[in-house]
């Protein structure tokens, strides 16, 4: 093979949007399961290895008085993905693309490049994360853990040349894996189910717990999940008619609503267990290795071990979804098709830098969130102001009701944001 030859099979590789129609579409009452998916690779991003640091020290740290936090954030975040699937419904153009059309060329480039830095700082976040599993699970040294975390993620990826759907199912697998352990988990804990259910619907906050609680809901909507949905939820358009679009729409938002509350539920139950483990025995957790370590001697080899095998595959699956949003953001803004492959490839590099190098990984988690936060105005206010526009979305244009709830979740996102920098670079975090 030339070189000529090796770089064309590298950075030419097939559209991961393309649409692919099952041979035979169910109907009745269980149509629905040919178009539930999409939104499973979303809900990936609200369980990654940076939401465990949030939602271990609110369980440590407060016990049960945060979970409240987790059901504002879920709310929110169905809101604001509904509305990036729905966009990719109407318009057959994900976020990305919606930009470049309908903003001029300067700042549909200003904005591609804060969109590539905020999933690069994403991805770089997921993948430590899976490296850190694989360390905890089988004392892999990081380096290798974190080429093994590559050729982990290269493996899934390739499912894609055997359709779409085949990634999907990996990483479901990879989800009710999550799901499973984090059972185990709550079961082996033996939690207060009386005050779950009284914090879980009644907010209590003071000066102590504001910070953790800004964290936990700045990092709920991440911009690279905004412009994931918008893109995988096209995988389900096969046909245009307007009763098609209609029925899409219908079993996304059911699809969300899965999905999205899986995700609450899996993030509820890592604050239940750090609460009713930690919290209750009055060990303060600062780290996601600590949090491993201190499980053994207080619930026993299973419990650590469920929340090694949790912790991999949340940083596997995340990273995948990271290398899919990635695609989606380049192929859109700049019309520009690599493989995933080679997208995989360059992305982990600064990874495996930064971990060659041992750079502190709370650090590089504080930095990334950093990134996050200054791009996260530019991904919700398009996605709102788009999806309110009846010149582009019709008749399926925002409900001023939805307009202000929309406003509302963004103000709320943006202004933590705000606030999480302001105590980041005044030293007061």
């Amino acid at each position: 093979m030339t070189p000529k030859e090796l770089y064309e099979k590298l950075v030419s590789g097939p559209d991961v949007l393309t649409p692919v129609k099952p041979t035979r579409v169910p109907e009745g009452r269980w149509r629905i399961f040919a178009f539930m998916g999409p939104a499973f690779l979303v809900s990936v991003g609200y369980m990654d290895p940076g939401n465990w640091g949030t939602d271990i020290a609110a369980g440590s740290d407060f016990g049960y008085k945060l979970l409240w936090v987790l059901l504002l954030s879920n709310l929110m975040a169905i809101l604001l993905q509904t509305l990036a699937a729905k966009l990719g419904i109407v318009t057959g153009l994900t976020l990305a693309e919606n930009c470049r059309k309908h903003y001029s060329r300067p700042m549909a480039l200003f904005l591609w490049f804060t969109a590539e830095a905020a999933c690069m700082a994403t991805d770089l976040a997921e993948f430590l994360g899976a490296a850190l599993g694989f360390y905890i699970l089988f004392k892999i040294p990081m380096f290798p853990a974190a080429l093994l975390t590559g050729v982990a993620v290269f493996l899934i990826l390739s499912l894609e040349r055997l359709g779409y759907r085949k990634v999907e199912y990996a990483i479901l697998g990879l989800v009710t894996t999550i799901g499973v352990c984090y059972v185990i988990e709550v079961w082996l804990s033996s939690p207060d189910w009386g005050q779950i259910a009284y914090h879980t619907f009644v907010p209590q906050i003071d000066g102590k717990s504001i910070y953790v609680a800004i964290g936990m809901i700045g990092a709920t909507v991440m911009p690279h999940n905004v412009f994931l949905h918008s893109g995988v939820i096209q995988t389900r358009l096969w046909a245009n008619g307007h009763a098609f679009k209609k029925d899409l729409f219908r079993f996304s938002l059911l699809d969300s609503l899965f999905a999205l509350n899986g995700a609450w539920f899996i993030n509820s139950a890592m604050v239940i267990m750090s609460a009713a483990v930690f919290f209750q025995n009055g060990i303060p957790v600062q780290s996601i290795e600590e949090a491993h370590k201190t499980l053994t001697p207080l619930l026993g080899g299973l419990s650590s071990m469920a929340f090694a095998i949790a912790l991999l595959c949340s940083g596997l699956s995340s990273s995948v979804t990271g290398t899919l949003a990635g695609q989606i953001v380049i192929q859109g803004f700049l019309k520009i098709k690599i493989s995933l492959w080679m997208r995989r490839l360059i992305t982990m590099i600064p990874a495996l830098i930064v971990i060659y190098l041992g750079v502190n990984s709370i650090k590089v988690l504080v930095l990334s969130q950093v990134v996050l936060s200054f791009q996260l105005p530019f991904t919700i206010i398009p996605l709102i102001m788009f999806t309110r526009k009846k010149e582009i979305m019709g008749e399926y244009a925002n409900r001023w009701w939805v307009n202000i709830l929309a406003y509302v979740c963004a103000a709320i996102i943006i202004g933590l944001n705000i606030y999480l920098l302001y105590q980041i670079f005044t030293g007061n975090t």
